[in-house]
C-alpha cells in the first residue's frame, strides 16, 4: 500500500488518472488530499470539502478478474467498507444509500465515485474517489442534506485515523469480491439499504409512484416493488426520490 498525501488538489482522481500515464503504479496506490477544489460526484456533482477537515482520496485497484456485467459489485464493496469504518462511532442510523452515497438518517456523511478503464470490454483499472463529512462543521454550497461526523457525535476526529479504518474495511470487502462471495457482498449491501422495505414516492419518465426498495444487483439495477405489487428494475439515471415526500414523513 503506497498512500500519497498532497496538500491540494483539483482532484484526486484526475490527479490519479494523470500519474497513471507517467508511471507504473502499484494497486492500492492512494492520494489523499488535504484541500480538493473540484470534487466531484456522481452525474457531475460537486463535492464541498473545507481544507483539514474532511478525507478526500482516491484508491488505485485492478479488478481485472471482475467482469463487466459485474462491475457495480465493486460499488458495494466500497460502500460496506465506508459503512462498517463509520459504525465504529456511529452504531445506528448509517445506511447505504444507492447507488453511490453513505447517510446518516436522511443526511449524507459521505459519497463515492468510481471511475473504471474499459478496453475491449475489460475492466484494465478503477479508480475509487471517496469524500467523508469528517469535522466540516458548516457547509455553504447548495448541497440539500449534509452532515458531518463531528456534527453527529459531537467530538473531533482524526481524519489519518478514520482513513486508515475505511482502507482497512474496504479491503477486507474487496478480498471478498476476489474470492467471489459475491452472494455474501449483495446481501450485507442490500441489507443496509437507505429506505429498504419502506414504501416512499418515486418519479420515472411515466409519473409518480410509490414503492418500497427490495435490493440491487450486481449491475446496479435496483429492484422496487411497487404499492400495487409490481416489481419494477431502474438504473440510477432512470428514477429519482422524491426528497420532499420522505422529509415530510419523518418530521
Amino acid at each position: 500500500m503506497n498512500i500519497i498525501k498532497i496538500k491540494t488538489t483539483d482532484s484526486s482522481n484526475q490527479l490519479l488518472k494523470e500519474l497513471l500515464k507517467i508511471y507504473v503504479l502499484k494497486e492500492w496506490t492512494i492520494i489523499t488530499a488535504e484541500s480538493q477544489t473540484l470534487g466531484r460526484g456522481q452525474i457531475g456533482n460537486s463535492w464541498e470539502s473545507q481544507a483539514n477537515k474532511n478525507i478526500t482520496c482516491s484508491i488505485l485497484l485492478y479488478p481485472k478478474f471482475l467482469q463487466i456485467k459485474q462491475c457495480f459489485l465493486l460499488s458495494k464493496v466500497i460502500a460496506i467498507g465506508i459503512k462498517e469504518a463509520l459504525n465504529v462511532y456511529i452504531k445506528q442510523g448509517i445506511t447505504i444509500k444507492w447507488p453511490n452515497d453513505i447517510y446518516f438518517k436522511n443526511k449524507k456523511i459521505a459519497g463515492i465515485l468510481i471511475e473504471n478503464e474499459v478496453i475491449c470490454g475489460k475492466i484494465i483499472h478503477s479508480i475509487i474517489g471517496i469524500g467523508v463529512n469528517v469535522n466540516q462543521q458548516t457547509f455553504e454550497s447548495n448541497a440539500p442534506n449534509p452532515v458531518s461526523l463531528k456534527q453527529i457525535i459531537g467530538f473531533k476526529v482524526n481524519t489519518d485515523i478514520l482513513l486508515k479504518q475505511i482502507i482497512e474495511r474496504v479491503a477486507h470487502w474487496y478480498k471478498k469480491l476476489k474470492f467471489c462471495q459475491n452472494e455474501l457482498i449483495s446481501r450485507v449491501y442490500n441489507d443496509s439499504l437507505f429506505c429498504k422495505d419502506e414504501f416512499h414516492l418515486y418519479r420515472d419518465t411515466n409519473g409518480f409512484f410509490k414503492a418500497a426498495i427490495q435490493s440491487v444487483s450486481a449491475e446496479g439495477l435496483i429492484h422496487l416493488k411497487t404499492d400495487k405489487k409490481e416489481n419494477r428494475l431502474y438504473y440510477s439515471k432512470d428514477i429519482s426520490l422524491v426528497k420532499n415526500f420522505i422529509q415530510k414523513i419523518n418530521d
